[in-house]
């Protein structure tokens, strides 16, 4: 196979990871050893690095719930200290390698970034190895994450079962088929279905009408599954069983329509279906 693009992960790849300057910290400050990354690996839907990653909370924010969680067991760390060393250092042989690799192929990043500060994102060295990617896909700008774990084998559970499964997005059609591509999803999904189609955004029901007309259904007959409260009514509103995504246990919005089910991880949609 001839590959004509190559995909890659920002810290850790193009940068040292900040798992290691997480050890140094933890040492010089007497902690016990990857107890940052224990904190982060608890309740990891909804835990402030959850929350921080997706770009739903602000740094005074993060550093708050981060020394709280923290706390908890019995350490005194600081949400902002954690974020000075996220930055790590960019490997000089990597960014030689993509000058090479540039030539021959269409370079991306596609990373669970988070903002951490202006400073410590226009240094000349990072803003050299960005320069060298043809596309950039950063989770705080979007507002998304890479998939949680449980998602990738749900959606071949459901797929086996005789589910078509598609994605109905604001999204252009290119950034979703490279979010999809990038996740090794590419043989899961029917369909990728855009609102360019319509012309249109949701919660217009042109758009909640594009899957209805291609699989020749009735709207009832689609489960809709959207983490957005407002897509959730959209789509509930023009028919379809939605169902909301709810990882971090939020209220729902005071809208004209009220989902009869709700998850906070996506296995329990097989209960439901």
């Amino acid at each position: 196979m001839k590959y004509k693009a190559i995909i890659w992960d920002f810290g850790g790849v193009i940068t040292s990871s900040p798992f290691e300057a997480f050890n140094q910290f933890e040492e010089a400050n007497g902690l016990p050893k990857d107890i940052i990354r224990t904190i982060n690996s608890e309740n990891p839907d909804t835990n402030a690095w959850a929350k921080f990653e997706s770009n739903s909370i602000t740094i005074d924010v993060f550093n708050d719930l981060f020394l709280k969680e923290a706390k908890a067991k019995g350490f005194d760390i600081k949400g902002r200290d954690i974020i000075k060393l996220l930055k790590g250092s960019i490997r000089k042989n990597m960014v030689s390698f993509l000058r090479e690799l540039k030539s021959d192929f269409k370079l991306g990043c596609i990373t669970n970034n988070v903002k951490s500060s202006s400073e410590e994102n226009n240094d000349n060295e990072t803003k050299e190895a960005m320069s060298l990617f043809d596309h950039v896909i950063e989770s705080s700008i979007v507002g998304i994450r890479k998939p949680n774990p449980e998602v990738k084998n749900v959606l071949n559970d459901l797929k086996k079962r005789g589910y078509k499964i598609g994605i109905l997005s604001n999204g252009t059609p290119s950034l979703l088929n490279e979010l999809v591509k990038s996740n090794n999803l590419e043989n899961i999904f029917h369909d990728i279905f855009s609102i360019e189609e319509v012309g249109v955004y949701k919660p217009d029901s042109k758009v909640y009408e594009i899957p209805v007309k291609k699989y020749k259904i009735n709207p009832n007959e689609i489960a809709f599954l959207s983490a957005n409260t407002w897509d959730v009514s959209g789509g509930g509103n023009y028919g379809y069983n939605a169902i909301w995504v709810n990882r971090n246990k939020n209220i729902f919005d005071n809208l004209d329509f009220k989902p009869k089910n709700e998850v906070n991880n996506l296995t329990q949609l097989l209960d439901i279906i």
